[in-house]
């Protein structure tokens, strides 16, 4: 039957121009037999089914080619449109399955057409979707304190696929078991309100390290191009994301740090790791106009970061995994740096915002000990490992 297969499907097509459809099908259904595990014959019984008049037996034809292939782009689209076409109310989300998997470059002027009115038929159902979860909610939010309601809206906003959740994946150092926040939320670090009302001070401090002579000012992703890092690469050694380090992977940078005795004081008094090679680090992180810092993850997630935003131009945004912040002076926030996160100025002024590392507080202190100690004895920082 093998043999025979090309020429029974030659003369599928055949019938299928001549619009002879009942024998389009048998023809397929014949081949299929003959090839059950073959996908592309399904499709093309599909479309005949469907050219026929027939949606519902082209559902059943598309089923049998996506049990062979789940994930089949073309499958997934005709599956969307004959669930529109029959009216199912599960065709939005066909249309979200169908959307994943689009695939990349452009794409037939006829396909794209159909794909935006997907879109836009998806668009309505998880608004759709999301309303009628939000809505069974209604009482349990109002019992809900701020931070518990943050999660819950979350949690929906996963369910209807709007975000996805993100995960910790740190380069080098992973310590299990520790809580997986994007921005963590800010009873954690009462000192928080300390730091914001030394806004001015460390903002003074800045100015006269930026204006002294010996200051050093350095690219912030500095790495051999030989070694195997991908993730910074568009800005390895680029003037366009610089930093004035007052810390740096454990060793005080002094030819800045004498200019900012006031911002070293307070950091004294919060919970910064110290590990010879790879902490304390902080710095004023300076990115150019116009620059982005491309998703990418940190080193450890024993560690948190701080942010003190204290020259930001309007519009400069700040994503870590699904929530993306905009930085208001004065304003900070502590997050996971090894969730994935990205930032962008995209304003013709110069941004600049405070840094620093913190112990993650799911941390004991014999575990402390313990990070400390396996990455000293593992060579300190890695390259590129801020």
């Amino acid at each position: 039957m093998n043999a025979e297969l090309p020429a029974l499907l030659a003369e599928a097509d055949r019938a299928s121009m001549a619009q002879d459809f009942a024998r389009a099908q048998a023809l397929l259904r014949e081949a299929a037999d003959a090839r059950p595990d073959d996908a592309s014959i399904f499709l093309k019984l599909a479309g005949v089914s469907r050219a026929a008049g027939q949606p519902r037996v082209a559902l059943e034809a598309i089923h049998r080619a996506l049990a062979i292939a789940p994930l089949d782009f073309t499958a997934l689209l005709m599956k969307a449109s004959l669930l529109d076409r029959v009216g199912d109310p599960m065709a939005g989300e066909a249309w979200g399955h169908a959307l994943a998997q689009k695939p990349d470059g452009d794409l037939p002027p006829q396909i794209a057409a159909v794909l935006a009115q997907g879109q836009q038929r998806y668009d309505a159902w998880r608004d759709a979707r999301e309303g009628q979860l939000k809505s069974a909610m209604v009482e349990i939010e109002a019992r809900a304190g701020d931070e518990e309601r943050g999660r819950i809206d979350r949690f929906c906003s996963n369910v209807v696929r709007r975000t996805r959740h993100f995960h910790s994946e740190p380069t080098h150092f992973h310590f299990p078991g520790l809580s997986e926040r994007e921005f963590h939320p800010r009873r954690l670090f009462p000192w928080l309100e300390e730091i914001e009302a030394a806004t001015d001070v460390i903002g003074a401090e800045l100015e006269a390290v930026m204006a002294a002579e010996r200051a050093e000012l350095v690219p912030y992703i500095q790495y051999e191009a030989h070694q195997p890092l991908r993730q910074w690469k568009p800005l390895n050694h680029n003037p366009d994301w610089t930093a004035i380090h007052l810390w740096k992977n454990g060793r005080q940078v002094e030819a800045n740090a004498r200019h900012c005795p006031r911002t070293l004081a307070l950091l004294d008094r919060f919970d910064q790791p110290a590990i010879p090679g790879a902490s304390p680090n902080a710095m004023f992180s300076l990115l150019a106009p116009n620059t982005t810092i491309p998703p990418h993850v940190g080193v450890s997630n024993a560690r948190l970061v701080c942010h003190l935003p204290l020259v930001v131009p309007q519009g400069c945004w700040f994503r870590v995994g699904a929530e993306t912040r905009y930085w208001q002076r004065g304003e900070a926030f502590v997050f996971d740096d090894t969730i994935e996160h990205e930032a962008m100025n995209p304003s013709d002024q110069l941004r600049i915002v405070f840094i620093f590392d913190l112990w993650h507080p799911d941390l004991s202190a014999v575990e402390r000990e313990a990070v400390a100690t396996l990455i000293t004895a593992a060579g300190g920082a890695p390259a590129a490992g801020l």
